[in-house]
């Protein structure tokens, strides 16, 4: 635009210019004269009308150039913010399926063990997660059991002693394992609201694949207490140096369906639309050093009441007092690996409990053997990386499980038929990082000398991966 404004002036000076030199020779002709003063008027006010409309254009054009440059910046401010909200947001999935070669029993009764081959596909989970600001996140995990949902047909021969029954609850199941709110502040302190994972049972903080050594989670745990637990209410947790803390307040269980061979698992109430919380519990945890990282020891505590939860309130006029200790530590260096845990627990009124739930309508009534007032389990998992060594990512692994939900009772003699040992070796192969595949074999060990020892293998593929 610069340009054609320069040679358009060029043009008038040259004009006038040669205008000029015409206008000396013709002087002495008046007539010549006007018609060359018109003509060059003429020329002059169209020279002015171009340079208007040049200017007009250049004005035009810086304020289109303006608006351009607003655009220009309004889609990069767009394209930040798009980009900071992606950002905020968090997406992991892991999975594991299965399969499985037992040898089990009919009932409890039975002493000739039968063999039976099963696949499972275990879980998928996918967890969800959004910063909001530098303080404020949530976090949603929702877990799809068993391949679906729907009505299953089910074999229970320790419950219902070899019968069947039809029960729309688990062809698999949708479960949502995690939905919190979390207010952090400092890595000292936080609040965390909702549905939130106890830190009771190390399954609720290594409960992913290659967390765990063994094909299927530990069995000692999930043989007295609810796997991957989680309840809803609110807690508080944070870091100190290397230590780690938790304490909560959060919804209690109902003694309505604790079991004997799980002891208080059952009590879980997830399989109910609202939660019962006449009857609330307080879970607490410190550590020292880091489950998920490497080496930690730890001490966990749960109380609280399960009586108040009871659908059928009528059935039973004492507490139900319900309290667990943990202890777990982890050794992880270099190429070693050596977990454990042991759990205790202890029930108040356990025969009172029995009792109540033999008589409540629905409840498969006259089928219950007692409850124990006392409980315990342990695991210990042992495990070399042979990449250390050698160019192969494996790991080989030696793993005993125990549990005793009947370690006391509070009348007669405890029954040793569901006193069990899992004691077996295996191995993890990573094809890469975000894979496992898994082999495990072993022996399982019950405590009545009339029944004799069974075989188990597994073989197990996991995954996980976040984006």
């Amino acid at each position: 635009m610069n340009k054609k404004l320069t040679l358009l002036a060029v043009s008038i000076v040259s004009i006038l210019g040669f205008s000029a030199v015409s206008d000396a020779h013709a002087a002495t002709d008046p007539e010549t004269l006007a018609k060359a003063i018109a003509k060059q008027e003429a020329e002059i006010a169209l020279l002015k009308q171009q340079l208007a409309t040049l200017a007009a254009d250049q004005k035009q054009q810086q304020k289109r150039n303006v608006e351009v440059e607003s655009q220009v910046k309004d889609v990069a401010i767009h394209v930040t913010q798009a980009d900071d909200r992606y950002s905020r947001f968090s997406f992991e999935s892991y999975g594991t399926a299965n399969y499985t070669s037992d040898e089990y029993f009919d009932n409890v009764q039975d002493t000739s063990a039968e063999r039976r081959n099963r696949f499972d596909l275990e879980r998928v989970v996918t967890e969800f997660g959004y910063q909001f600001t530098d303080d404020w996140s949530m976090e949603v995990e929702i877990e799809y059991e068993h391949g679906g949902t729907g009505t299953s047909l089910e074999y229970d021969g320790f419950d219902e002693f070899g019968e069947f029954e039809s029960e729309v609850e688990v062809g698999g199941e949708v479960v949502v394992e995690k939905a919190e709110i979390r207010y952090r502040p400092s890595k000292a302190f936080g609040v965390k609201f909702g549905n939130i994972h106890l830190p009771i049972g190390l399954s609720s903080t290594l409960h992913k694949p290659n967390q765990y050594l063994t094909v299927q989670r530990h069995k000692s745990e999930a043989a007295m207490i609810p796997a991957v637990w989680n309840e809803n209410g609110i807690g508080v947790y944070g870091e100190l140096a290397d230590f780690h803390y938790q304490a909560q307040v959060v919804s209690g269980l109902n003694s309505e369906y604790f079991r004997t061979y799980d002891w208080v698992a059952s009590g879980h109430q997830k399989r109910f639309e609202e939660v019962n919380a006449d009857d609330l519990a307080f879970a607490g945890r410190i550590d020292y050093g880091n489950f998920k990282t490497g080496s930690a020891v730890g001490i966990g505590y749960y109380y609280g009441n399960t009586s108040g939860n009871r659908h059928k309130s009528n059935k039973l006029d004492v507490d139900g007092a319900l309290s667990i200790v943990s202890v777990a530590g982890a050794f992880v260096e270099g190429p070693w690996i050596l977990r454990g845990q042991y759990l205790y627990g202890t029930l108040d009124n356990a025969d009172a409990i029995t009792q109540a739930n033999k008589t409540t309508p629905g409840l498969r009534p006259g089928n219950f053997a007692q409850l124990g007032s006392e409980s315990q389990s342990f695991f210990v998992e042992a495990g070399v990386k042979l990449d250390e060594w050698f160019d192969i990512p494996l790991t080989v692994f030696a793993n005993v499980d125990y549990s005793n939900p009947l370690l006391e009772v509070e009348s007669g003699t405890a029954s040793k038929r569901y006193e069990n040992t899992w004691s077996s070796v295996g191995i993890n192969y990573f094809p890469i990082p975000r894979i496992v595949i898994k082999a495990e074999g072993g022996i399982h060990q019950v405590a009545v000398d009339s029944i004799p020892d069974t075989n188990f293998f597994a073989l197990g593929v996991g995954y996980q991966f976040s984006l």
